[in-house]
């Protein structure tokens, strides 16, 4: 390790202690030394493992495993060095780590037969948390002490004959929560220098699994010992926008991966939102070695070197993609069978590791007889035994060999693959399946590697994917299997179109043969999507074709979808006619109609629109909506049949309109965006259409958002044309008469607003339509007062239809003192009308407090209106004189009164008091 540089004298290796007088060390000859770190153990080490992910170290020693923290330390402004801070102390008692595991604060710890891991969490860091983890450090240290003082000789012998036993626990396997019953206490020690930076932990299981050694007749099997513990992290997918950007130390990680294995069996477990058994492996002959990759599992044996798939970026892919097993996306499952892809005969290996796409094997050939090497041997596993082992010096010895193999490329194993799939792809079985969604694995396997996007196979990958995905969607449409269902998002992610899936899958000529339920499902599917891809005239003829004799059912559907614009309409009529000698319905009906507009044969249409009442047909095109209205680029357009029925037949639009939306077809800012583009009204303007709409919603509507928002639009639109003096465009499909027999938000005109209305202006009647709906919208007790207030506000300045107006909404707020203020200014002879309907039950003491005062007030001074208000006092008399008794209506009266003139209903009162 002493090496020299010549020319200066000085050491090329450098050997510090952690953390030991950095800035001394890099002072003189930091550019031409290399740095070997020691770190201080307190106990012998026994194992070690590397964080792939931030650097940590993890050391195993008996009964505790060390963690020391990977840091960056900077030297100078040119230099920036590591080092490492021992932080944190695992205790676990009766532990002898025979391999640990290290990554992303997940620990993976095996002895001979038992497997832990744990994950170390963060916490809030409190005051006393150091002084609560150096207590909690002393317990097994007295446990330790006490046991050696317990120890009596009789113990001791019995420990030397049990010595000449192996006790064989229950195998067990013990996962998430159900891991911390394994009885293995850890306490945590932290050792490094608290700070307001520092982190705390806490320990929690993962999962613990217990293993049994192998037994046959004569015995145990003294070679059952786990190895190859690994921990395999995968990373957000390298196809990602900011992926190219990232360093190796800011790479997400997205899945974490444990592999053991046994001499014969292999275990893999995925370890992140969910802890689980993905595969497990059987070896033909006992394994000495394997590692993990995220395509590979590679093993060696005594003469080979096998390699094995994986399934990391199935799992991989369903925690990064929330859309896979959906019909948008799909992956091969995680429990698809492992299969052996390679295996290659060497002598002797003796161990493996990887790096990149090499793998480098180290072989050592025996000159032992091979026919005796081969020879079983079987005896007691005992203790004992173990210490009689002799061992002969390896580096004496002869025939070490070391092989840097490199690994066959991602993009030529695909090719191989994919060709020796199509040797099943003749007799349809679940092989070629299995194969092609290897294959398919294989390449996002190498898609998801962080180094992606600099890979020069990134478009080759790229291609294979798609290609990979078009083959499983052929082998979904074409084969008789229970997942059929994944042809349609195994073709969306191979990017083809609909017509060169046709292509692939229909033969030219072809009219009579049986089509897979796969396919029919993607056809299906792809067809009733609002789909910008238009077919053929050709390609649609193949699609009729296809379903007229795999689900005749669906042929009204598939014709109205925008893919189909082209069919020929005659060559669809035929097939419908067909289709409805056997199975006749609504919407088969109504898409005849549709296609007969398209030929202009209007005689036809009129005799399929005949063959059913007007509300069926309604109801009919609840069953296909897009015969009146399709999406295009998520905007709702009017169809042919729509414009037609709009001239035609504009109550079996709108009452068809209503149905949709009644059946969530169709939302309300929808159908405004329809009737506007249906009538080419511009956005601010509001058709009539659009208004019949809305008032023939509001008969059926039950929901009570949906009915306050149709109040405030029809007000509005009220308001407007008679504010702005416009008459509707078209003659509106309902009276006023016809919305109060039918619509309960539409109420009776009171009298009182009759009475003021009566005297209106001539120039009001133009507009008396609009007028009386909005009367009769605010005579009911339906519309929010409170919030229609501002859409009334343009007509609070017009003549009678604002006092009406004005008042309405008053006595809707209860202000009733204020609307008979209003009505005696402005309409007096219309106050008595408006009291008599209004002023009854809590408001009835109003006649006396409120409206005799006014009119005895008002009838003294002298004008136009005296003949009026002096009928209205009369009238009021009159009714006051029947509610009060004799001394409380006495009080009432005016003291310069004229006598003659109340004196007849004072007789009146008393005379009603006489009779009672």
């Amino acid at each position: 390790m002493n090496w020299r540089c010549m020319s200066s004298g000085s050491a090329r290796v450098c050997v510090r202690m952690v953390g030991h007088k950095m800035e001394e060390s890099y002072s003189e000859t930091l550019k031409e030394q290399m740095s070997v770190v020691e770190m201080p153990l307190s106990d012998p080490p026994l194992c070690i493992s590397c964080c792939p992910v931030n650097g940590d170290l993890l050391v195993g020693c008996k009964n505790k495993l060390v963690m020391f923290c990977l840091k960056y330390l900077v030297i100078n402004q040119n230099l920036t060095v590591l080092d490492f801070e021992r932080s944190l102390i695992l205790h676990i008692d009766n532990l002898i780590p025979a391999e640990v595991a290290f990554c992303a604060r997940h620990i993976a710890v095996t002895t001979e037969l038992d497997v832990l891991i744990l994950k170390l969490e963060l916490v809030q860091q409190s005051a006393d948390r150091t002084e609560q983890c150096a207590q909690g450090v002393s317990a097994p240290e007295k446990a330790e002490d006490g046991g050696v003082r317990d120890e009596s000789p009789s113990t001791h012998t019995l420990q030397l004959e049990l010595d000449e036993f192996i006790i064989c626990q229950k195998p067990v396997e013990l996962l998430g929560e159900e891991s911390k019953l394994c009885e293995i206490p850890i306490t945590l020690e932290s050792t490094e220098l608290p700070t307001e930076d520092t982190k705390r932990f806490q320990v929690q299981y993962l999962l613990f699994r217990r293993f049994a050694p192998d037994q046959s007749p004569f015995g145990f099997c003294e070679e059952t010992k786990l190895h190859s513990l690994q921990l395999l992290p995968v990373y957000q997918t390298g196809s990602s926008a900011t992926a190219c950007e990232e360093t190796e130390n800011e790479r997400r990680l997205l899945s974490l991966f444990c592999f053991f294995s046994l001499p014969h069996v292999g275990y893999l477990y995925s370890i992140g939102k969910l802890v689980e058994l993905i595969s497990t492996y059987q070896y033909s002959e006992k394994s000495e070695q394997a590692v993990l990759t995220p395509q590979f599992l590679h093993v060696i044996t005594s003469q080979n070197l096998q390699c094995f798939t994986v399934r990391c970026s199935a799992a991989a892919a369903r925690d990064e993609d929330p859309y896979i097993d959906t019909t948008v996306k799909a992956c091969p499952p995680v429990t698809l069978d492992v299969c052996t892809l390679r295996m290659q005969l060497f002598i002797g290996p003796r161990a493996l590791c990887h790096f990149k796409n090499h793998i480098i094997l180290l072989t050592k050939a025996d000159t032992e007889d091979i026919t005796e090497r081969r020879k079983p041997t079987r005896r007691m596993l005992s203790r004992k035994a173990d210490s009689i082992k002799s061992r002969t010096n390896s580096e004496s010895e002869p025939g070490w060999n070391l092989y840097i193999i490199n690994t066959v490329s991602t993009i030529q194993l695909y090719r191989e693959m994919v060709d020796y799939s199509r040797t099943y792809e003749n007799v349809k079985t679940e092989s070629c399946i299995h194969l092609l969604s290897e294959a398919h694995l294989l390449v996002r396997a190498a898609i998801m590697d962080p180094h992606f996007l600099k890979s020069n196979e990134k478009d080759d990958l790229l291609r294979a994917f798609r290609e990979s995905c078009a083959f499983l969607g052929d082998c979904y449409s074409r084969f008789d299997t229970k997942d059929y269902h994944l042809a349609l998002p195994y073709y969306r992610m191979s990017g083809l179109s609909m017509t060169e899936v046709l292509k692939r899958l229909v033969s030219e000529g072809d009219e009579m043969r049986t089509y897979e339920r796969g396919f029919i499902f993607y056809l299906t599917h792809s067809l009733n999507e609002d789909s910008s891809e238009e077919l053929s005239k050709e390609s649609g003829n193949k699609v009729l074709q296809v379903f007229y004799f795999a689900d005749p059912v669906q042929l009204p559907h598939i014709l109205c979808s925008p893919c189909m614009r082209n069919v020929c309409p005659l060559t669809a009529v035929k097939y419908l006619q067909k289709v409805e000698k056997m199975m006749p319905s609504v919407i088969l009906t109504l898409t005849k109609a549709f296609l007969a507009l398209k030929m202009g044969d209007l005689t036809m249409y009129e005799h399929e629109m005949d063959s059913y009442k007007e509300t069926t047909l309604a109801c009919g095109f609840i069953g296909q909506p897009r015969l009146l209205q399709q999406r295009k680029e998520g905007i709702v357009m009017p169809t042919e049949f729509a414009v037609h029925l709009k001239e035609m037949q504009p109550g079996l639009l709108v009452a068809a309109t209503v149905a949709l939306h009644e059946n969530s077809k169709i939302e309300l800012e929808e159908a405004d965006t329809f009737f506007k583009m249906l009538c080419s009204s511009s956005e601010n303007t509001i058709p009539q259409l659009l208004v019949d709409f809305w008032e023939a919603l509001l008969v059926v509507s039950s929901q009570e958002e949906i009915i306050q928002e149709l109040l405030l639009r029809v007000t509005s639109q009220y308001v407007w044309r008679i504010s702005k003096k416009q008459l509707p465009e078209t003659k509106p499909l309902k009276t006023t008469e016809d919305l109060i027999n039918s619509c309960s938000h539409f109420g009776l005109i009171f009298p009182w607003v009759t009475s003021i209305m009566s005297v209106g202006c001539s120039s009001d009647k133009d507009y008396h339509e609009d007028i009386s709906r909005l009367q009769s919208l605010l005579c009911s007790r339906s519309i929010n007062i409170a919030s229609a207030l501002p859409v009334l506000e343009p007509l609070t300045e017009a003549d009678n239809v604002g006092l009406t107006i004005r008042v309405l909404c008053n006595t809707h707020l209860g202000k009733y003192e204020e609307a008979i203020d209003q009505l005696l200014k402005r309409c007096p002879d219309a106050a008595v009308f408006y009291a008599q309907h209004e002023l009854k039950g809590d408001n009835q003491a109003l006649w006396w407090n409120k409206l005799l005062p006014e009119l005895c007030k008002r009838a003294r001074l002298t004008g136009n209106d005296g003949p009026v208000l002096i009928s209205s006092l009369k009238e009021t008399l009159s009714v006051v004189a029947v509610e009060l008794e004799l001394r409380d209506f006495l009080s009432l009266l005016p003291e310069d009164g004229t006598a003659a003139f109340f004196l007849p209903h004072l007789l009146h009162c008393s005379q009603r008091k006489l009779l009672t």
